[in-house]
């Protein structure tokens, strides 16, 4: 019997009705589409569909969607595509971007022969952008660039996007969401969230891996990072990968007409979950925050979060100590440090992000094993800080 899956914030399993969408473009239609003859022309339709399909979700039009490999593709593509595009200048980040926003933006800074400066917009203890610690600061520091999450793939915890990016438009800065955990789970519009880029990933929504995309204002200037023969409108060179970006397009559409159904299925099964995780004792991150339905954080104090992660696995569920992309990088999570929480209580640290497939009764069976382990790590005296 295979483990029951709770780690659906670092990737999900395609979807039947995706794969079946993808299957003909791996082989029989297998033309570049690039290519001028029939084949080719098959591959090309495929895509705009496709294109068609991810911009209907989220309310654009066609020509704003520029396809990627992936989540971290689209969000270095904003992040130094802008900064190639503008005078230096200041760039704000929130404190628990993903590292592929992390990363460049500290890059970025670090090039002695510019002078882009990187500024953490603080959280509270719950995980949310402090608001008005972030007026004051672009106040003195009119930004230039800002990159605001719209859920952070931790904690689940959801940010006021549209009210950064009126701070953001108001200093004239371009402002850019990452809404990659936000998709199929809450509401995802980008004219609502008044930005000017949004990334967004097909793995996160039971489609493949290798597809994603960035969508940007039609007037937004970018400079590529991958030069080559000018495809995604310039933006983007390289052979599209088909296959994938035709059940990216499909598992966008499935995840608009499933967002309420699937929404209202994992809040049950988190509500009932975390319910059994506090009469254990445990701390759940970000409780009092908005966050994605899907999502539990969790710590049970002087339960190292890795141990309980590999008790849990043999048991028979799969769950994450943190963020898959990070993992490795191990040491404190700096979401958990942005929030204030303790070095020994982030080390306990349990993420279950649930799916539309799970059930009441696996999350009954769940709580009993992490019941009986953590009884079973204490009678061995736990950890030794």
């Amino acid at each position: 019997m295979n483990p029951v899956y709770f780690d659906h914030n670092a990737t999900t399993r395609v979807d039947d009705a995706v794969m079946e969408a993808m299957l003909p473009y791996i082989q029989q239609e297998f033309g570049n589409p690039s290519s001028r003859h029939a084949y080719g022309t098959v591959a090309r339709r495929a895509i705009n569909k496709a294109r068609e399909q991810v911009a209907a979700a989220i309310g654009v039009q066609p020509v704003q969607v520029i396809f990627t490999s992936g989540g971290s593709e689209a969000n270095n593509l904003f992040i130094r595509g802008a900064a190639d595009s503008l005078k230096p200048g200041n760039i704000f980040i929130s404190a628990i971007e993903h590292p592929c926003i992390l990363q460049p933006t500290l890059e970025l800074a670090r090039r002695t022969s510019e002078t882009w400066a990187m500024q953490r917009l603080a959280v509270d203890s719950q995980g949310r952008v402090d608001i008005k610690a972030a007026e004051n600061t672009m106040a003195k520091q009119s930004p230039d660039l800002v990159s605001v999450m719209l859920a952070n793939n931790e904690t689940g915890v959801i940010q006021d996007v549209a009210y950064l990016a009126e701070i953001a438009r108001s200093h004239n800065a371009w402002i850019h969401t990452d809404a990659v955990q936000g998709m199929g789970k809450i509401p995802v519009n980008f004219s609502s969230l008044k930005v000017h880029a949004m990334t967004l990933s097909a793995h996160k929504i039971y489609g493949p891996k290798g597809a994603a995309a960035l969508i940007v204002d039609k007037r937004l200037l970018l400079k590529p990072l991958i030069f080559g023969g000018g495809h995604e409108n310039g933006m983007r060179s390289g052979t599209e990968n088909v296959p994938a970006i035709v059940g990216f397009g499909v598992a966008c559409e499935l995840a608009k007409l499933r967002e309420a159904e699937t929404a209202e299925h994992v809040q049950l099964l988190r509500d009932h979950l975390e319910q059994g995780l506090l009469e254990m004792g445990a701390e759940i991150f970000g409780q009092n925050a908005a966050r994605i339905p899907n999502t539990c954080y969790f710590a049970i104090p002087d339960v190292e979060g890795d141990t309980l992660v590999v008790r849990l696995d043999k048991a028979g569920f799969a769950v994450a100590s943190g963020a898959a992309c990070s993992s490795v990088n191990p040491g404190q999570s700096h979401v958990l440090e942005a929030m204030d929480v303790s070095p020994m209580l982030a080390r306990c640290a349990v993420r279950v992000s649930l799916g539309r497939s799970n059930t009441l009764a696996e999350v009954d069976e769940f709580l009993k094993a992490t019941r009986h382990t953590v009884e079973s790590l204490r009678q061995l005296d736990g950890l030794t800080f």
